[in-house]
């Protein structure tokens, strides 16, 4: 039997500014996200071309955000488990949307491209092969429609 995971998250949306949603330049995008037990909220807004704060977080960030932080935390799992011993982990995530030019639109990609620092050079090859075993362990990469590829570089400590 698989377990089952339940999250829970509190928004609370900011963005009154008097007339709520009379049009569609009338109101702010600004959020707070919660979760019980977080000591600090992330303070959101949708991206700045859709009317956004561009200091705040957008969904978009979040979620290319959300699928870098899942294949990191899979892949040093994966690695632990064959023994390669990961000394320093830094991914430079990028995604792509696609408006559809009805309003809506989805993401058509994202590529991760994590930076794994190995302990020894014996390490390196069998380090750059398990991005695919980490990929496959990744739920969050599991649980989105489009293709999230791997651009993965593998340095040894000096």
């Amino acid at each position: 039997m698989r377990d089952v995971h339940s999250y829970e998250v509190e928004l609370d949306w900011l963005g009154n500014r008097g007339e709520g949603t009379a049009n569609y330049r009338a109101y702010g995008r600004a959020h707070r996200l919660e979760a019980a037990g977080k000591l600090h909220p992330i303070e959101g807004s949708s991206d700045r071309v859709f009317h956004g704060d561009r200091e705040r977080w957008n969904p978009e960030e979040l979620l290319v955000g959300a699928l870098s932080q899942c294949h990191m935390l899979s892949y040093l799992h994966v690695a632990t488990n064959h023994g390669v011993v990961v000394v320093g982990y830094t991914d430079r995530a990028t995604g792509t949307m696609r408006e559809d030019g009805r309003g809506g639109g989805a993401f058509t990609e994202v590529t991760l491209h994590p930076r794994v620092v190995v302990r020894d050079a014996g390490m390196a090859d069998l380090a750059a092969t398990l991005h695919a075993e980490a990929a496959e362990k990744c739920f969050i990469a599991a649980s989105v429609a489009f293709p999230v590829h791997h651009e993965p570089e593998v340095v040894v400590a000096d």
